[in-house]
């Protein structure tokens, strides 16, 4: 079993947009600006946003963070947005999801100015996705793509089984391991919460992408030997041990799992660092206007 070490691949890519970053201000270039949009005082989109934030430090990034409380109006965060857009510095940004019930995400969602749509949501991003244009990937099955090609894992005719149909994860992963590109080539296989038999899909998959949001979904008995097992889940569960008395655990039951896999990503530390690496490689392709 190799382990997929997400960290380590995010700080090289880290890195990589370091130097990116060095060589376009030494050309006279602007500083590519990140931006993304808080609303409400949830903990884990806190410590994610300021993560970001302090991602964008380290490779040389501008970053505004924008903070609202959570009673804010759709139409006062619309405004936002709107500014945002007609801001000529900012290359990129982000709002971070999910919102408060009285807003609508779609609506905010279609908002945002594509060519500034880093995270890669706005349906005009998704369905030049579906065409094979470019165009921003959303950023964690960019991730996932990028591990896979950083490992040298081969996919090419391998049967993908990608569990969960997200528009964040789940969909826009089955889109791109189905490319006829090097990185995919994949048959793939879209399973959900209405599946039949889902183990009689896992069992014959090469590549496993568990995006479905339940701890310890995956057991050992759904996975064959040596298959790839990527792990998109982050979950919480109580553990007094623990002194903030929950962890973090991944969709798929690590220990087990680990025994059969011929890869396998950690949680946490697998997907997760990837995530925000990707959304920094999104907005220095914004900043460079490659599209």
């Amino acid at each position: 079993m190799i382990l997929i070490d997400g960290k380590k691949i995010s700080l090289e890519l880290q890195s990589e947009i370091a130097q990116e970053v060095k060589d376009l201000i030494s050309k006279g270039k602007k500083q590519p600006h990140l931006a993304a949009i808080l609303v409400g005082d949830d903990p884990a989109s806190q410590t994610y946003v300021s993560s970001k934030v302090k991602a964008c430090e380290n490779v040389g990034f501008k970053s505004t963070l924008v903070q609202f409380e959570a009673n804010v109006s759709e139409h006062q965060l619309l405004s936002k947005i709107e500014e945002l857009n007609n801001n000529d510095d900012i290359d990129g940004y982000i709002v971070q999801l999910p919102l408060p019930r009285h807003i609508s995400e779609q609506k905010i969602i279609e908002g945002i100015k594509p060519s500034k749509d880093v995270d890669g949501f706005h349906p005009i991003n998704v369905g030049r996705l579906v065409l094979n244009l470019p165009t921003y990937v959303s950023a964690t099955p960019f991730g996932i793509v990028t591990l896979l090609e950083r490992y040298n894992i081969p996919t090419e005719g391998k049967h993908c089984v990608v569990i969960g149909r997200s528009n964040i994860v789940g969909s826009p992963m089955s889109i791109l391991m189905a490319k006829n590109t090097n990185l995919a080539n994949c048959t793939v296989t879209l399973c959900h919460s209405k599946t039949k038999d889902l183990k009689e899909h896992t069992l014959q998959a090469d590549i496993i992408i568990a995006a479905i949001g339940r701890p310890n979904f995956v057991t050992a008995d759904m996975v064959k030997e040596g298959a790839v097992v990527i792990d998109v889940g982050i979950n919480r569960v109580d553990d007094d041990t623990k002194k903030s008395g929950f962890k973090l655990v991944g969709d798929v039951q690590f220990e087990e799992v680990s025994k059969k896999a011929g890869y396998i990503t950690p949680v946490p530390g697998g997907v997760g660092p990837m995530t925000i690496a990707s959304l920094l490689k999104n907005t220095l392709i914004a900043a460079k206007k490659e599209f």
